[in-house]
């Protein structure tokens, strides 16, 4: 089969020609139809993931065709539409997974790291980590929503809003461009928060009911305007742009911070305890919560908005994603 791989740290994406895989009893192979480039996919390229071993074919955005089965699978069949996420897996074994928190799986293992993913015609996923796919969406608009996608809807479910409730979204990028469309589709008075007047117009196609330029106007102020953020989902990966919108938040008003970013987010402990006021983060979630996920957006027609690259040009789309130059989400296309 073809792949791309990376065969050391910090080096290209190269163009291979290896085996096709073979599916362990507890695995299913899959025919890879479109896979999407994520921002995380940096930690392969870079090699800054704890344990990643070489080479590797990353890619944890997958939909493809069940092609073949392990002896010990039987929710999963052969020609069944499926697709893999971030969470490439759980042990079953240490205390979270005993309690059912899969996701915090102490020995979880993570799609195009742990082991080979999805920039490749074909590839191996356990069971457990399988999505089933709706038949509403085409495999290149699904892919992104197996990370981008679950992260911002997962976080906003899990919440602890309600119809009504104002709600911001700060970035308008891969995942805010989700966000603001699920926060619509929820019930949310819905407000974008971005540096430039360029994505009004996108964002009130997107379903907001109110835009801020944070670089012309102070964000904090304008939410209190609206009467305070009952909830600020912080997609863009800065510190520093969810430190300036903390001041929007309304009484029991909650910062959650779904853009992965090593910067560090500010606040005055005053201002939070007097409005009960609070910071948090959230992981994606489940292949169950993928589903879920994949069901919403088929539902009501919530979509990425993608660009679509061949496997050979896989240094050329990645190059788009990690500069930020693509509108917004990238998809190969095997």
């Amino acid at each position: 089969m073809k792949a791309a791989q990376i065969k050391e740290a910090k080096g290209e994406f190269q163009i291979v020609e290896i085996d096709k895989p073979t599916p362990k009893s507890n695995e299913v192979l899959i025919k890879v139809q479109a896979c999407g480039i994520c921002h995380s996919d940096a930690f392969v390229k870079d090699g800054t993931y704890p344990g990643l071993e070489y080479p590797r074919i990353p890619g944890h955005e997958v939909i493809g065709i069940v092609e073949e089965v392990g002896a010990d699978v039987n929710i999963w069949s052969k020609n069944q539409r499926v697709g893999v996420g971030w969470h490439g897996g759980h042990c079953f074994e240490c205390e979270p997974c005993r309690r059912g928190d899969f996701i915090s799986c102490q020995n979880a293992k993570v799609s195009g790291i742990s082991y080979d993913g999805g920039y490749a015609e074909y590839m191996c996923a356990p069971q457990e980590a399988l999505v089933a796919v709706p038949d509403e969406l085409k495999s290149e608009e699904a892919t992104p929503l197996l990370c981008a996608g679950i992260t911002v809807f997962n976080g906003l479910r899990n919440s602890g809003i309600i119809a009504g409730d104002l709600v911001a979204i700060q970035g308008i990028g891969g995942l805010g461009h989700l966000a603001i469309q699920y926060a619509n589709k929820m019930g949310m008075r819905t407000v974008a928060i971005s540096t430039s007047d360029d994505k009004k117009d996108l964002a009130t196609k997107l379903g907001a009911h109110h835009f801020i330029n944070a670089k012309s106007e102070n964000a904090a102020e304008k939410l209190q305007e609206l009467g305070g953020a009952k909830l600020i989902l912080g997609t863009a990966p800065s510190g520093k742009a969810m430190t300036s919108v903390v001041g929007g938040l309304g009484v029991d008003g909650k910062l959650l911070m779904v853009g992965a970013t090593p910067e560090p987010v500010e606040v005055r402990p005053m201002e939070m305890l007097m409005g009960r006021k609070s910071a948090t983060g959230w992981p994606s979630g489940t292949p169950t919560d993928s589903e879920d996920t994949l069901n919403f957006s088929a539902l009501f027609g919530a979509k990425p908005m993608i660009e679509e690259y061949s496997l050979d040009d896989v240094n050329e789309a990645y190059d788009r994603m990690i500069n930020n130059q693509s509108r917004f989400r990238v998809v190969l296309k095997p």
